[in-house]
């Protein structure tokens, strides 16, 4: 089966420099779906609340993404609201409620059981490892996190990386999880913890890739318009993801080709609020994109 995804699905409010949206879809496991379904099946594991519109779901299965592991329970879905400044690469929670994803308890569709390729959004570190128990033989394992796991459940958190194959952190992640101000160091750090593949998100500033032996950057695209960077990181991880779950190949430079694809993901995401951009695109514009990208890094030697 193709790629099993588990993580939230929400409601955000989000405003920017140049303009705001209410109550539109998000998610981590929304943005990584959607992103993850141009390139292979995805299977979605999420919870939602009784407010939850059919035509979100509809639109998922739209994109081929399996929701028999989504979850509609009572009560309300899970809301984000936050604020961005010119710096478009920190958000400022305004405000969160949790409502039906705080008791959010993942459990996997038997057929799901079977997934070679899982990826684990941003939730508990404990929650991480209960599904990796329910899986029975992944060939790769990624993962994300954050700052409140970090500071608040770390102890569980370096259990659940000793699980996994791939950690996908932006870099205040990155430091803070190692305690290390410098990106290098604090990669090697992280390593050592288990994961065999650090990828740390840089906004702005591109992507840079560590294993161990080497290090890999990729740029970020040169946009004229960035709108809305909510979901730029779970679109990064989808795009990844899907690729590495569509080719089967995990060596170094499928890695780094999929640190691209990620990339370009990422770049027609923070385009328009919400999954506007992304919901539309055409196979054709990511692989034009993908070669602008390889354009953009090429370079000869003297």
């Amino acid at each position: 089966m193709g790629l099993l995804v588990v993580g939230s699905i929400a409601f955000d409010s989000v405003k920017t420099p140049f303009g705001e949206a209410e109550e539109v879809l998000g998610g981590s496991a929304t943005y990584f779906s959607v992103s993850a379904s141009y390139f292979t099946d995805v299977s979605l594991v999420a919870v939602v609340g009784e407010d939850f519109p059919e035509k979100h779901i509809n639109f998922l299965k739209m994109r081929n993404i399996d929701t028999k592991g989504l979850e509609r329970k009572k009560g309300r879905t899970f809301r984000w609201k936050g604020q961005y400044g010119y710096d478009l690469n920190e958000a400022h929670t305004l405000n969160t409620e949790l409502n039906v994803f705080e008791h959010f308890k993942p459990q996997l569709p038997e057929e799901y059981k079977e997934a070679e390729v899982v990826f684990l959004a941003n939730i508990d570190p404990d929650l991480q490892r209960d599904v990796l128990e329910q899986v029975k033989n992944p060939k790769i394992v990624a993962a994300d996190t954050m700052n409140f796991w970090i500071e608040g459940k770390k102890d569980s958190l370096l259990k659940t990386l000793k699980m996994v194959d791939i950690l996908i952190i932006n870099d205040g992640e990155a430091r803070q999880l190692a305690g290390e101000p410098n990106l290098i160091k604090a990669a090697r750090q992280i390593l050592s913890y288990g994961p065999k593949t650090l990828i740390i998100k840089r906004g702005e500033y591109g992507v840079l890739m560590f294993n161990g032996r080497s290090i890999f950057s990729a740029p970020a695209y040169p946009l004229e318009n960035v709108f809305d960077p909510t979901g730029a990181g779970d679109t990064f991880a989808g795009g990844f993801m899907g690729y590495l779950a569509n080719t089967m190949d995990f060596s170094e430079p499928a890695m780094r080709r999929a640190t691209v694809m990620g990339s370009v993901m990422a770049s027609f995401n923070v385009e328009d609020f919400s999954l506007n951009k992304i919901r539309h695109l055409e196979y054709h514009e990511i692989e034009s994109r993908y070669r602008e990208f390889k354009r953009l890094s090429h370079f000869e030697d003297i």
